[in-house]
């Protein structure tokens, strides 16, 4: 498409907008995967344009076609009542595919550093917007993306695409991992009978890290949530998913405040005993994909040793609670 003005331009016109109202392209920060920028119309209108990386270049098997579920996570999020970008134009099969998106207000968590009561009641807010998000259902299981083939009937079948596909992507691209492979996806194999008691496949964010919650401060009222953003790596299934990033490589169940948001609105996720596992299996599968993805980003040594000392031991840790909680410990002990 050229450069940033031209493809703009393009892009606007064929959303059905005045390309000739468009005023500036600033790139966008803290994406890990497709081009983002901001679109400035001449009337203050922002809109964010994102555009992933040629086919050619490398990545995980899950990552195709991310603008698919990224628009359907936007869809589900108006449905739900739930601040989050609207998709403006899809065009997945464009020879250099986009989306364009609504912007929404407000700075990244980290950027708005919220403390104390502000920060309770974010996280209380948070809370209630997740569960919102899943009171809305799909009809099957997985990545509505494709891009591991269609949706399943059932979550332990679409799930056990999903880790067999970061497995393969491990086995593909040869990350350091605490652990071998083959442990890993023995461990995957010996608790998925605890996928069963997922029956209803819901909208799950997966990717709530405090990058993708923006904070919105406007004047003279309280600080609110001003969306939840980058929703392209999310799925159909367990409610009990989205427990996993808003708590990254911590426990959910030592917020408080985000718990009784999700009560509030009568989240459908119950952090029983029985959700121990499933929890522990998608904290696994959130730090093989995180491993894993420094190989074909090419990172770096230096963020690529960061990234190993501080997801590594939370691995470890992990899949030492699946191995004990399926009575596989002395098998990987002995």
């Amino acid at each position: 498409m050229g450069d940033s003005r031209e493809r703009a331009r393009r892009v606007l016109a064929a959303a059905g907008l005045r390309p000739d109202a468009l005023s500036e392209v600033r790139p966008l920060a803290g994406g890990t995967y497709n081009t983002v920028e901001e679109i400035l119309l001449s009337d203050g209108t922002r809109y964010v344009l994102k555009v992933p990386p040629p086919p050619t270049v490398p990545g995980l098997r899950h990552e195709r076609r991310l603008l698919v579920a990224e628009a359907g996570f936007c869809a589900g999020a108006e449905r739900a009542r739930v601040p989050a970008p609207r998709a403006v134009f899809l065009a997945p099969d464009d020879p250099e595919p986009y989306l364009l998106l609504t912007a929404c207000p407000g700075v990244p968590w980290p950027e708005a550093a919220p403390a104390d009561e502000e920060r309770g009641a974010l996280r209380r807010e948070l809370g209630r917007q997740v569960a919102r998000l899943h009171q809305v259902t799909g009809t099957a299981f997985g990545y509505p993306s494709g891009a591991l083939g269609p949706l399943a009937p059932d979550w332990r079948t679409a799930f056990t695409a999903m880790t067999d596909a970061v497995l393969a992507d491990a086995r593909d691209h040869r990350p350091w991992l605490p652990r071998p492979v083959d442990e890993a996806a023995a461990l995957f194999r010996a608790a998925a009978p605890a996928l069963d008691a997922v029956t209803v496949p819901v909208l799950v964010h997966f990717d709530l890290w405090p990058g993708n919650i923006l904070v919105d401060r406007p004047a003279g009222g309280p600080a609110r949530i001003g969306g939840l953003i980058d929703g392209e790596r999310m799925f159909w299934g367990d409610p009990v998913a989205d427990f996993v990033s808003p708590a990254l490589l911590d426990d959910i169940r030592r917020d408080d405040a985000f718990l009784a948001g999700y009560a509030e609105e009568d989240g459908p996720a119950v952090l029983d005993e029985a959700a121990r596992l499933r929890l522990a299996l998608y904290r696994a599968y959130l730090d093989l994909i995180m491993l894993t993805e420094t190989v074909p980003r090419a990172v770096g040594a230096e963020d690529a040793r960061r990234v190993r000392e501080w997801v590594g031991p939370h691995l470890e840790a992990t899949l030492d609670e699946i191995a004990e909680a399926t009575g596989c410990a002395s098998k990987f002990t002995s």
